[in-house]
């Protein structure tokens, strides 16, 4: 069963400054959508005001229902922030057990990870700890993902597996992946949205992002 997700009416204001005003946005199950937009341009802004953790005005409908606080409902929606969200005294076999996500796969696709199931997030490095996030909430059981620069601290190989992990998963929900170098989410995304000056436009392919002077900062 396909589930759509509709973005619509976002507006928010920092102080007096406009930061999102005009975004709309339509996905559904299948869809990897990509989000870019330089650092500041409000990426992060738009996704959690979706997720329902930045209060603005806005509209974010699932299957012709209007959800305001989609983080209450993790069957609907989950979200990677840019920033480490799982407590890090917590062991990956507690963490992958919380997200009803199977380890082994996992430690397959990773051999890093192997036999330290046991071991605290915390007393891994940066890029591990951001796998172990990223993984778990590409993997997890719902609807949409909302996945906020991702590749961010993992290596190239990294990410071409995680780029296959999304690839396996997208038969089953839905992606919005944000970033600021247009390369790195050209491969994975069928369809690429520029936010600038807090709204949303579509991007086809490079000339559009000189036609709207963003390529030169890439």
């Amino acid at each position: 069963m396909k589930h759509t997700l509709e973005i619509s009416g976002v507006r928010f204001l920092f102080g007096e400054r406009l930061i999102l005003s005009d975004v709309y946005l339509k996905m559904e199950t299948g869809d990897v959508i990509g989000l870019l937009g330089r650092n500041g341009a409000g990426k992060s802004c738009l996704m959690r005001s979706v997720y329902g953790t930045l209060r603005c005005e806005k509209s974010v409908i699932i299957d012709d229902i209007s959800v305001y606080e989609a983080y209450t409902q993790p069957a609907l929606m989950r979200y990677l922030p840019q920033h480490h969200f799982i407590p890090k005294w917590l062991t990956l076999k507690q963490i992958f057990r919380n997200f009803s996500v199977d380890f082994k796969p996992f430690t397959e696709l990773f051999p890093a990870f192997q036999l330290r199931d046991n071991t605290k997030i915390g007393h891994l490095s940066g890029g591990m700890y951001r796998l172990v996030e990223l993984y778990v909430i590409i993997k997890s059981d719902t609807k949409f993902v909302l996945l906020d620069e991702p590749f961010t601290h993992i290596s190239p190989v990294q990410i071409e597996i995680i780029q296959s992990v999304i690839e396996e998963e997208r038969s089953c929900k839905g992606f919005l992946i944000t970033d600021h170098m247009y390369k790195r989410i050209q491969q994975p995304c069928d369809r690429v949205y520029l936010l600038l000056n807090g709204k949303t436009h579509v991007v086809e392919n490079e000339d559009d992002l000189k036609r709207l002077g963003y390529i030169n900062f890439e």
